[in-house]
This record gives structure tokens, sequence and C-alpha cells, in this order.
């Protein structure tokens, strides 16, 4: 009997997840394994913000809320896309979900048709080309290699789009590569975009506050008035608040569309949890002085590890401006062999034979729609990542 729907059957597991997954067996069953596949920061939730949840079940406030978030995490989440972004919005054109992911889910399974297309410039993150998929969309994947900064051209958008084009996916800082894009850049691709109204744009912003190098934060939509409605701006407390495990994202934009993520939701999981939406009320309001201090550790583990991977044997990796991954090159390895003679002649194989001989768990570039790469997540400790450059370099050099 054929249980399975055709939609789940055009979707992959996450490749993040596998990867961390196989490491957690892999630790499990004793072997000493480094796991740098997972986007989690190792700092521990902030001390006010885990009060603030303390406080919410001592105050019985463990209830079912709205569906899409309570009045006041809609407005503390008003207020921060003013304070941090200068974008005015109502409570009504706020949704708050179970993770940024939700988010994207229900932004495109409300508005995707048979047969639209989205624009996803790769490197892109694992998931967003099979949520399009399960909402019956068509991906267009556009190549951005290390030529051009990982970044797409205003020139490359215009070409892509044509009267099919429902959505453009924007996530900057990026996740796999940590590539930001400049304001000039931005107001390139919004004046292609006011120029086709009829495309949606998905500014993925959960990495705004993990910047370096005195880069400036800008989200598309507060470059240009007439893209507010046009976009759809998500963000969340995962990354900047390490609450990875609290599960809430938001997103702003069109108020009809709000409200038919809303409708969705409603029919799925209902509210998130009430005690992790009081959590990112204090989280959004409270202090946010250790953002910055957070940000400078960052940025001195992305600088060692780059300096580590540049120094390897056919290594290559730019300096990302942003997130806490980097992304280098393993073309350089392709053709070799393994000391038990496997030949590497891709990035999966790569990224398999390090796990098999030096223990170090990363993602394959493939998995996020450029091969040849590898993704590392330096969101660990310094010590987790000394050790794992030296068993990278020393796998390196293994191969002939």
């Amino acid at each position: 009997m054929a249980l399975l729907s055709d939609n789940i059957k055009r979707i992959k597991p996450s490749a993040t997840m596998a990867v961390t997954g196989k490491a957690r067996e892999l630790k499990a069953a004793g072997k000493d394994i480094i796991g740098l596949g997972a986007g989690e920061p190792d700092f521990d939730t902030p001390e006010n913000i885990k009060l603030a949840a303390i406080e919410a079940i001592n105050s019985g406030d463990t209830k079912y809320t709205a569906v899409d978030g309570t009045p006041a995490l809609k407005q503390a989440i008003v207020d921060k896309f003013k304070r941090e972004n200068n974008l005015s919005y109502n409570i009504d054109q706020i949704s708050v979900g179970t993770g940024g992911k939700q988010i994207i889910f229900n932004a495109f399974l409300a508005t995707i048709n048979p047969g639209d297309e989205v624009i996803i410039p790769a490197p892109y993150w694992v998931s967003y080309p099979d949520i399009v998929d399960f909402a019956g969309g068509t991906s267009v994947i556009i190549e951005c290699d290390e030529q051009c900064g990982f970044k797409l051209s205003a020139e490359r958008l215009s070409l892509a789009i044509n009267e099919k084009t429902k959505w453009f996916i924007l996530n900057s800082p990026s996740n796999p590569t940590g590539s930001c894009y400049t304001e000039s850049e931005l107001s390139e691709l919004a004046e292609v975009l006011v120029n086709n109204p009829h495309v949606n744009i998905m500014s993925d912003d959960i990495y705004e506050h993990l910047v370096y190098d005195n880069f400036k934060f800008k989200t598309i939509a507060q470059l240009n008035s007439k893209l507010i409605d046009q976009t759809l701006t998500i963000n969340g407390v995962s990354k900047a608040y390490a609450m990875t495990g609290w599960r809430i994202g938001y997103a702003a934009g069109n108020k009809d569309l709000i409200k038919a993520m809303g409708k969705l939701q409603s029919q799925s999981t209902s509210n998130p949890s009430s005690i992790s939406q009081a959590a990112s009320v204090e989280a959004l309001n409270g202090d946010q002085s250790f953002l910055k201090s957070r940000a400078d550790v960052f940025k001195k583990r992305r600088d060692f590890i780059v300096n580590a991977l540049n120094k390897m044997s056919g290594i290559k990796c730019s300096l990302p401006e942003g997130a806490f991954y980097v992304f280098p090159s393993c073309k350089d390895l392709f053709g070799k062999k393994t000391t038990d003679g496997k030949v590497i002649g891709n990035d999966e194989d790569f990224v398999t034979a390090l796990l098999e001989s030096a223990g170090v768990a990363v993602v394959q570039g493939s998995a996020f729609g450029l091969n040849g790469f590898f993704r590392i997540s330096y969101a660990t400790s310094d010590e987790l990542i000394a050790d794992a450059c030296k068993r990278i370099s020393n796998f390196c050099d293994s191969l002939s």
C-alpha cells in the first residue's frame, strides 16, 4: 500500500541535521568526533531571558496564546524593527512562528501555486529549495561562486525574473558563506525589484547581529520605501540570543500575507510556546549590550579558522563578513586519494573521508547548491576549533 504523498517524496532530509545526527551517533558509539556541522551558538541563553521564562511559568503564563504571537511579543517585534531597522509596522503585520523555518514554510505554502518560480541564489540555506518544492513551486537556482563573493548581482537577478517569478530569497549575512550584501549592492537589487512589483522578496535576516570589521548591516526594505509591502522580513531569536531550542522566529510584511500565514498556522501547530514567547519579549526589549561582545568572540574565531584553513594543502577560504560559518574550497583536492585508496571526486567524498579518517564533521557545499566547497560552523569553543583545524590539516596532508 502506498502511504507517502508525492509532496513528501519531493523533499530531502536537512543535510545539516543529517551531519549533526551522524556526529552524535558516532560520539555515542565512542568515537572521537568534533562536530562543526550545526549552526548553533555555544553560548548559553542570557540570564535575564531565562529569568523571564521562569517568571512566566510561576505566574501561570502556560495557556494557549493567539495563534501567531502574543500582543506583547508582536509589540516588542514592532519596536525592534523601528529601533534597529527604521521600519514601521503595525502588530497586524507581524507573524510569530515556531522558529524561522515555520515562518518560511507558512509564507510559501500560503502563496505558491503550481508553476510559480522562486529565485534562490546558491549557495543557499539547505531548506529553501525543499520548502519551495513541497509548496509546489519551482526553484530557480542561480550559482554565485567565490568570484562574485557568493552574491547575486542586480543584472543576474533582472535576467532571471519573468512573469512566473513569485519570490526572490535574500539571505544576508548568508548561511552557508557568511557573505553580506553591502548597502550599495542591496540598493541595486532593490531597483530591479521595484520595477517588478509582482515579485515578493523574502529577506532572511536571522544573522543580523553577527557582522564583523565594522560592516554596517542593512535590510532591503529599509532602503526603498516602495519595497515595504513587497517584502517579508524574517528574523528570530535563535542565533543572536543563543535561543535555538526555544523555537521562536518572526516576520513582518504585507497584512494580507501575514493573515494568510496565521490561518495556515492555526491548522498546523497553532501558537508557539507561551513560555518561549515571554522569554523572547525580554530578549528583544532587554539588555542588548552582550550582542557586541559575543560577536567579538565569533570574529576572533573567524580570523583564526580562516588563517588556519588558508595554510592547508589544497584548501582556499575567503574571509566572510558575518554569520558564524566559513565556506572553504576543496576543489584542489579532487582526484587525490586517501590512505585507504579512495578517490576524492567531489565535496561529498571529501567530507565523508574527513569524518571517517579525522573525526571532523562538516557539511558538503553541494548540499547548499555549490559543489567544491564545505561549510564549517565556528559556533563552538576555541579549543575544539583549534583541534579540528589540526585534524583537517593532517587529513589534507595525508592525501596523495
